[in-house]
């Protein structure tokens, strides 16, 4: 009787829509706990959200709308051109490790076109638990600064970084506490929140900003100023809103400044990023400099992909290029310290050469030029931080800097295209 009743309940979930509008839930906070600290999750979230998506009991209406998502197609793009590789790829086992590890450029976005979309309140949750998310573990890293000062400021100087408590690699949590900077300060503003959610998303959004500038986290703070000053040309240029835009520009000053003049652990995270950029341009030793590193890592990329310009070397062979370029001319470096490429720019001109440039592109900048994502204030700061971070890290190559730009492009852009459609079809 109650395994009957069971099914009786499920089916009619089933029917209405609710089990694939709540499994992708499930999916999104899986997949945000996954980033945060449980690595597991970030590879079975994605598999849940595929699930939704054929749970839900209209797919046969939404299939035509996936299809003809510009923004599915794109991250589609970039994944046949990882198959089509494979035709003169030398390095197959690592070309097979790719083509498995990239397949959420295919089932992520398919799971936010063709589930049960979320409500409205259920998107805002998702946000707010990121944002407040990424705060908490940033605040609470930062305690772990504070009682060792002087011995995280000396790793500082020394190019090195505070870690998160959760183990989060720095370049990606320091991009995760822009985006909590930015996103708390956008959800803090909707109509519909609480007072006590209102002032926990400000608090986070602070909080985040404090964190970065204390840990001086260099990737973190060139994407923060970048989209900043980015912002500040929009407001000016575009919107005409000449105050607004110039309060962005003195803060782009003004703080940097402060921070500066107050905290040791950005001063001395100057200090070293200026040493750094001597020891390369004078030939010095640079085998303790990770900015050199990456100074070296560009010159190599280019001289490879000088060679190989329209297709690349293959995304599978990147690294064997550059280890092979570095014997040419290796900078001093011992074979450990032979850093790859670190602009994720660059990496698809080594990888996969114009063509491959020519769709990441697309994919970063097509969302411009469309009127609805242009409206849409997350996906206009989350491509500015995401693209100002890919100019001194190569994030996709990574898996959970890859799973941060699936999940959120396709939570963001795909979602946002796919209402549109909806808007327009249905326009009451």
């Amino acid at each position: 009787m109650m395994s009957s009743s069971l099914g009786s309940t499920l089916r009619r979930a089933y029917l209405d829509g609710r089990l694939s509008q709540y499994l992708l839930l499930i999916a999104c906070l899986a997949g945000v706990v996954g980033l945060f600290a449980a690595r597991a999750l970030v590879s079975l979230s994605p598999v849940a959200g595929v699930v939704a998506a054929f749970l839900n009991p209209n797919i046969r209406q939404e299939l035509p709308r996936w299809l003809r998502n510009g923004a599915a197609i794109r991250l589609a793009l970039l994944y046949l051109l990882l198959l089509l590789s494979g035709l003169y790829t030398s390095a197959w086992p690592e070309w097979r490790h790719e083509v498995f590890r990239q397949l959420p450029l295919i089932g992520v976005p398919l799971a936010f076109a063709l589930a049960v979309p979320l409500s409205r309140v259920q998107r805002y949750a998702v946000g707010c638990f990121f944002t407040i998310g990424a705060a908490l573990i940033g605040g609470a890293t930062l305690g772990r600064y504070l009682l060792h000062p002087a011995e995280a400021n000396i790793l500082i100087q020394e190019g090195q970084n505070i870690p998160s408590v959760t183990r989060i690699f720095h370049i990606h949590f320091s991009i995760m506490l822009v985006l909590a900077t930015y996103f708390g300060f956008l959800l803090q503003r909707d109509k519909t929140a609480s007072p006590a959610i209102r002032w926990a998303l400000r608090a986070a959004s602070l909080l985040a900003l404090v964190v970065l500038h204390v840990l001086a986290y260099r990737t973190g703070l060139l994407a923060l100023y970048a989209t900043l000053l980015a912002d500040a040309v929009l407001m000016i240029v575009l919107k005409r809103q000449f105050l607004v835009g110039l309060l962005l520009l003195a803060c782009l000053v003004v703080v940097p400044y402060t921070a500066w003049r107050s905290l040791p652990s950005i001063q001395r995270r100057v200090g070293g990023s200026l040493y750094d950029i001597y020891q390369f341009t004078n030939g010095r030793d640079i085998n303790t400099s990770s900015l050199s590193q990456r100074l070296a890592a560009w010159q190599t990329a280019q001289n490879v992909a000088g060679r190989n310009p329209w297709l690349g070397v293959g995304p599978a062979d990147a690294y064997d290029a550059m280890m092979q370029e570095y014997e040419w001319h290796d900078y001093g470096l011992r074979p450990e310290n032979r850093a790859m490429i670190h602009n994720q720019y660059l990496h698809y001109l080594v990888a996969s050469g114009l063509v491959g440039l020519f769709l990441w592109l697309l994919v970063l900048l097509t969302p411009f030029l469309q009127p609805a994502q242009r409206r849409n204030p997350y996906v206009v700061q989350f491509l500015l931080i995401l693209g100002a971070s890919m100019l001194v890290d190569s994030l996709l190559e990574v898996q959970i800097g890859f799973n941060l730009f699936v999940f959120l492009y396709s939570f963001l852009v795909v979602a946002t295209e796919r209402q549109a459609q909806l808007t327009q079809q249905n326009p009451a």
